[in-house]
């Protein structure tokens, strides 16, 4: 690759297949993104907590390959104790010294560059989990106006058509931008078309991480898929 600009490296949950699939898909030309799989089989807390303890071995064979800037992708496992996201950063950063994000954190990031203060969320979680992002998002300046969750493991397997639906189900006047949750949820397809019909900001653990992870990395080049955060709002690079 002649014009290699950018290599991005993401902890993916092991039985999550989206999130590849959809951050290849909105890598623009040029960057090419990295995965090793932390283990995780399934949402209960002590699951998630734990994945924190394995953070370090893997922030070390992402090193191993200099990547630009590295992603813990899993949204769940970095909201579920208040400060897991700045743990995770910080034990990253700390082990190989390249900059790093979480999926929680990128979405904070992404609502504050659009403007959303009071967001609608969209999920497949438990009530419990959703709770626990409401409470994350608060404790951010970020109020929550509308939310469900479908109480669905591994949602890879439904379509992403069942996300949009979602979506529209807990759209509503108050809230300014729309959160999709969870990195093995898919949801990449629906968001141009939502924005349009919602008039609104569209965002999903998957473009959010795409586009911090991006600037993290230094690289300031709007992208083509991910609707218009990844579109409009690529051109101010910020360092975590």
């Amino acid at each position: 690759m002649t014009d290699w600009k950018k290599k991005l490296g993401i902890i993916v949950p092991s039985w999550n297949t989206v999130m590849e699939y959809e951050c290849q898909r909105m890598a623009p030309e040029g960057v090419s993104v990295h995965f090793t799989r932390i283990k995780h089989t399934d949402d209960e807390e002590e699951t998630l907590l734990h994945m924190i303890h394995e953070v370090p071995h893997l922030a070390d064979l992402l090193g191993h390959a200099s990547m630009d800037a590295i992603c813990f992708g899993c949204t769940g496992g970095s909201f579920v104790r208040p400060g897991m996201d700045r743990e995770i950063m910080d034990t990253i950063k700390d082990r190989t010294g390249i900059p790093a994000t979480t999926t929680s954190t990128a979405l904070v990031e992404a609502m504050r560059e659009m403007g959303v203060s009071r967001v609608a969320i969209a999920s497949p979680y438990p009530q419990w989990l959703n709770d626990r992002l409401i409470a994350f998002l608060k404790d951010h300046g970020i109020e929550t106006v509308g939310e469900k969750g479908l109480n669905t493991e591994c949602p890879a397997f439904l379509p992403p058509e069942r996300s949009q639906d979602l979506v529209r189900e807990v759209d509503c006047p108050e809230a300014d931008g729309i959160f999709i949750s969870c990195t093995n949820f898919r949801a990449l397809e629906g968001v141009e078309t939502l924005e349009k019909e919602l008039g609104k900001p569209v965002l999903t653990s998957n473009t959010t991480a795409m586009w911090h992870t991006l600037r993290v990395a230094g690289f300031d080049e709007p992208g083509t898929l991910g609707g218009s955060l990844l579109r409009e709002h690529m051109t101010t690079v910020q360092k975590a």
